[in-house]
């Protein structure tokens, strides 16, 4: 193999442990702020559905599912029908049984379903600030 060959090979190899060390740094951080986002909504969660009525609970459950049609979600089938069996039950084990499940499920596997994952993050904080405004002082 020619010197040139050699170092062609030498460059295109570095370029691409940068991309796959860049990649490594990105996916960190994504687990990380992942992490962060599902700790940040459990405390809201267990303090909704301790605070809460059950009526509360269940308007919250009906326009967050809204929110999340007019999105027009993708993955969206297999959300709704967990979560409406989730309203069946309306106990406090019951939704914090779908909370922890569709978290695994949607932060496991795929680019479409971490999109999915955020999109539903996003409803559910457009959601909870439209119920639960901050007071006014």
């Amino acid at each position: 193999m020619s010197e040139e060959k050699s170092n062609e090979w030498d460059s295109l190899w570095q370029e691409y442990s940068k991309s796959l060390e860049n990649w490594k740094n990105l996916f960190e951080q994504i687990q990380s702020a992942n992490n962060d986002m599902q700790a940040k909504f459990n405390e809201v969660w267990r303090k909704a559905s301790k605070e809460s009525s059950a009526e509360t609970m269940k308007l919250f459950a009906e326009n967050w599912q809204k929110a999340l049609a007019d999105a027009g979600m993708k993955s969206y089938k297999e959300f709704s029908e967990a979560w409406q069996k989730t309203l069946s039950d309306s106990s406090t084990t019951a939704f914090k049984q779908f909370a922890e499940n569709w978290q695994k499920s949607f932060s496991s596997s795929g680019m479409e379903q971490m999109q999915t994952y955020g999109e539903i993050m996003k409803k559910f904080s457009e959601t909870w600030k439209s119920m639960w405004p901050k007071s006014q002082s």
